[in-house]
């Protein structure tokens, strides 16, 4: 995913009610955003560099022209929307926002750009369209909420906003979905026409894919009540009439994944676990018929038709790494093609044979490269400016738990020159989602804790991907409380071996990592010296009452209902119920628009704090679930750095 000039350090807010909350809001201590990191000027620009050296998405291509592409860049100095013509070469920033641009599509011809446009990264917005190969222009209608991006307009005029739920634009249709507090509903508007409502349900949904000749458009939903595990259903373009539905559900789901590019092909590549981890098959919407493709390969499947529909790009990941292959739907061959080891984060194969990817690894930066139908494999974009330095690789650790084995990836820094080194300050670092999983990929921010002579740990709990469907599934059993068995049982285990100083562990995640820390530091507060959350949930009850609508679809699936049906359930997992039990020192960090864990139940949480004279910062920043914006990152990572390092490089505790 996917970042104007921002204040310096010395200008932050430092009260709650400088952020404009209600003047009655309890104060909270600002937290210290240093201006340098390291004393050492080399170290300084290092890790500064990692952060604001020029990263570039897999560049994604129009259906019927592939030389027209479009990717997400922070060359800026925040993450903005661009089209690369291939043909000629010619790169065109396209967005140009305070708060940056994270998402775009091409429609089918590559003439249009469509990217979603929202306020200070609310993720409430609607679509616009511009036309592909022009820039930002401050002639646009300031009025139309277009701000300086005056060559796009209303993709879908007259649609009401939402949460973004799915787009597909053919070169006649376009079908959009969004959803609110109503639920889910989807748009269609054919050859210019005002778009209608083609579908609207309660519960969640989305749409899933549409057919290369534009006449089949597939509903991913969860009529069924579980938006975990959505079933799929095809309609027709043209009158709405149902052509089949598919479904694995209860317990299991399916994910459209793209129809064959073949014109009139109406097969479609989906995504199942019925053997319990992700695998593949395809779906004829002609015939009707369900076909699983039998891939004898261990860990999780995604994958992308060729453009002729006679094999696919498999991009296998298992136990943090991936590999990528190419399987004969009709031979039924599967081919390993060569790939470095590490993590290719996207893939796509192009009409001359020849596959785009992006790759990188812990020790190695990002790079968007091309792999060549005779097997030679070469750099496919170069970033201008400074490259990023690398970082340290990372170790397997694979440790007994109480679920099972469990797979963490560790780093350390090089010893020093007095020849410190190990048991080191550690900094466990929690994956967010929780439906994802850490990988052998590059992380700046990973290698800035390095840096600052942390070792850091990332533990694949259950509830990750990558390790099949019961493994993801299992943390239902005790939200939160799961999870954090497995991240105690392999602290145990490091510190066991002399690797990490027990004394001396930090705890920090953003997101679903920012609730497990909040929640850490309340049920095992004698394993933690320090924890740092990033837009955590920290009061269920309230999180829940104020978060965008699919989240509250995804919450209720999780924790098997509401707050009003299920009380006991959210109370036994919400952070605000232990936060007496903190002892540790907690550093907080917020987005005040953020749609998915709100202010308000964070302020409940810092108030609990407060009222019990707890030792705690905040730090409060004017966007989403997170920022695009460089400097802003830059701030963020000094300030988390900052605030451990003066309580875990001290005397350790007794």
């Amino acid at each position: 995913m996917p970042e104007p000039t921002r204040p310096t350090p010395t200008d932050e807010p430092t009260t709650a009610q400088e952020l404009g909350s209600p003047p009655n809001r309890v104060v909270h201590p600002a937290a210290v955003i240093p201006t340098t990191l390291f004393d050492d000027p080399a170290a300084e620009r290092c890790w500064r560099a990692r952060y604001s050296a020029v990263r570039i998405s897999l560049p994604a291509m129009a259906r019927d022209a592939q030389n027209r592409t479009v990717y997400v860049s922070n060359t800026t100095g925040r993450y903005e929307v661009y089209c690369w013509d291939v043909t000629t070469d010619r790169h065109t920033v396209m967005t140009d926002r305070p708060d940056g641009t994270a998402h775009a599509l091409l429609s089918a011809d590559g003439e249009h750009v469509w990217w979603f446009d929202d306020t200070a990264g609310d993720e409430f917005g609607v679509w616009r369209a511009q036309p592909f190969g022009t820039g930002p222009s401050s002639a646009g209608p300031e009025d139309a909420g277009i701000g300086r991006n005056g060559a796009a307009a209303a993709g879908m005029p007259g649609v009401a906003a939402g949460y973004p739920a799915g787009l597909q634009v053919g070169t006649r249709i376009v079908v959009a979905g969004f959803s609110d507090d109503e639920g889910t509903r989807i748009h269609l508007a054919r050859d210019g026409t005002d778009p209608v409502v083609v579908y609207r349900h309660a519960e969640d949904g989305g749409v899933g894919a549409l057919s290369a000749d534009e006449t089949i458009w597939v509903l991913s939903h969860s009529e069924h009540g579980d938006s975990r595990y959505p079933a799929l259903r095809a309609l027709s373009a043209a009158d709405g009439a149902v052509l089949g539905d598919l479904s694995d559900a209860p317990g299991r789901g399916l994910i459209p994944l793209m129809f064959s590019l073949v014109p009139g092909d109406q097969r479609l590549l989906v995504g199942h676990e019925r053997r319990g981890r992700h695998e593949l098959l395809i779906w004829d919407l002609t015939s009707g018929s369900v076909t699983e493709l039998e891939i004898d390969l261990p860990g999780d499947l995604d994958a992308d038709f060729y453009p002729d529909g006679s094999a696919v790009l498999v991009v296998h990941t298992h136990a943090g790494r991936t590999s990528l292959h190419r399987f004969d739907v009709h031979s039924r061959e599967l081919s390993l093609l060569p790939a470095a080891r590490g993590v290719v984060s996207g893939a796509v194969p192009r009409r001359d044979g020849s596959v785009w990817y992006r790759w990188s690894s812990a020790a190695e930066p990002g790079q968007v490269r091309v792999l060549h139908a005779d097997g030679t494999d070469e750099a496919l974009l170069r970033p201008s400016g400074e490259i990023s330095p690398g970082s340290e690789p990372v170790a397997d650790v694979w440790v007994d738990g109480p679920g099972g084995r469990i797979h963490a990836l560790f780093a350390e820094p090089p010893a020093g020159p007095d020849g410190t080194g190990r048991p080191w300050p550690t900094v466990f670092a929690v994956h967010g989602g929780p439906a994802s999983g850490d990988e052998d990929s590059f992380d700046a921010n990973r290698a800035a804790w390095l840096d600052a002579g942390f070792a850091v740990v990332q533990v694949n709990y259950r509830g990750s991907t990558g390790y099949g469907s019961a493994w993801r599934d299992a943390l239902t059993e005790r939200i939160g409380h799961i999870e954090l068995a497995d991240i105690a049982a392999v602290q145990d285990h490091l510190v066991a071996q002399g690797i990490v100083g027990a004394a001396r562990c930090a705890i920090f995640g953003y997101s679903w990592g920012g609730f497990l820390t909040l929640l850490a530091l309340g049920i095992q507060p004698e394993r933690w010296a320090a924890g740092v959350a990033g837009v955590p949930v920290a009061d269920y009850v309230a999180a829940y009452e104020d978060e965008m609508e699919p989240l509250r679809a995804y919450d209720r699936a999780l924790f098997g209902g509401s707050p009003r049906e299920v009380p006991e359930k959210y109370r036994d997992s919400s952070p605000l119920t232990y936060v007496d039990r903190v002892r540790a020192p907690v550093l907080v960090l917020a987005g005040e628009n953020d749609p998915r864990c709100p202010i308000r139940q964070i302020d409940n949480y810092l108030d609990a704090l407060a009222a019990r004279r707890a030792r705690y910062a905040v730090y409060r920043y004017d966007a989403g679930h997170g920022s695009m914006v460089v400097d802003e990152r830059l701030r963020q990572c000094s300030c988390e750095i900052a605030f451990v390092r003066d309580i875990l490089t001290g005397a350790p505790r007794s």
